[in-house]
C-alpha cells in the first residue's frame, strides 16, 4: 500500500492522489472522478455488508481499485481523448475564421496594391493552399476524435495525431500570415495595422490552439 493512501480515509486520500496526478479538460476530469468515487463508495458498501468495519471496506475497495502508478495511465489516456477533441475544434474554429480575416480587398488590410511584388502574391497562394488542406485536416481531426474513436485503431493514435497535425498546421499558417502582414502591408506603408490583425485575429488563437496541442503530446 502506497504512503499515498495511509490517511485515516483511505478513499478520499486515494482520490486526492488521483486528482492531483491527472491533468486535462477540467469537466472529463470532474466526470472520471466521479466515477471513481462512485466505485470505491459501491465497493465499500459491498465490504461492509460482507461484515468488515467501515475503515477495513475502505482500504479493500483501494485495494481492490488498484494502485494509483496502474491506474493514472488509463485516465490519461480518457483525458487525452478529450484533449484532443478540444484541440481539434479550436484548430477547426480558427482555421475557418482566416478566409475571412484575409478575404482579398474587403479589409483595409487586405488591399492589394498595383505593385504588388511577386513574393506578396506567392504568400497570398500559400495561404490559401496551406489554409485549405489545414482546414481539410481539421475536419478529420474532429471526425475522428469524434465517431472514429469507436474504431480501435483510431482511438489509440488520434490524440498524438491531432496534436502534431495542429502544431504543424499552426506554424505553418502562422508564418505565412506574419509574412503577409509584414510584407503586404510594407506597400501601402501600414505595417503596423497589417501586424496588429496578424497577432490579434492569427497568431493569438493558434497561439491557444499549440497550447492545447501540447496538452494532448503531454497526455498521449
Amino acid at each position: 500500500m502506497s504512503s499515498a493512501i495511509s490517511t485515516s480515509d483511505p478513499v478520499e486520500s486515494y482520490l486526492g492522489g488521483l486528482n492531483r496526478a491527472l491533468v486535462g479538460p477540467r469537466r472529463r476530469k470532474a466526470d472520471l472522478l466521479a466515477e471513481a468515487r462512485d466505485g470505491l463508495v459501491d465497493a465499500t458498501e459491498a465490504f461492509e455488508s460482507d461484515g468488515l468495519s467501515v475503515d477495513e471496506a475502505k482500504l479493500r475497495a483501494v485495494e481492490d481499485f488498484g494502485d494509483l502508478a496502474e491506474v493514472v495511465p488509463g485516465y490519461r489516456a480518457e483525458l487525452g481523448i478529450a484533449q484532443g477533441r478540444r484541440t481539434a475544434v479550436l484548430l477547426f474554429l480558427v482555421l475557418i475564421a482566416q478566409p475571412i480575416v484575409w478575404l482579398q480587398g474587403v479589409w483595409a488590410w487586405t488591399q492589394q496594391p498595383e505593385a504588388a511584388n511577386t513574393f506578396v502574391a506567392f504568400l497570398n497562394q500559400a495561404v490559401e493552399v496551406v489554409g485549405t488542406l489545414s482546414i481539410a485536416g481539421a475536419v478529420l481531426a474532429v471526425v475522428a476524435t469524434g465517431i472514429g474513436l469507436r474504431y480501435p485503431l483510431v482511438r489509440d493514435r488520434a490524440t498524438r495525431a491531432t496534436a502534431i497535425f495542429a502544431l504543424v498546421s499552426c506554424a505553418a499558417v502562422g508564418v505565412i500570415a506574419l509574412g503577409m502582414g509584414l510584407f503586404s502591408n510594407e506597400l501601402h506603408g501600414n505595417v503596423l495595422a497589417g501586424l496588429s490583425v496578424v497577432g490579434g485575429f492569427v497568431l493569438l488563437p493558434l497561439a491557444f490552439v499549440m497550447h492545447s496541442a501540447h496538452r494532448c503530446l503531454r497526455l498521449a
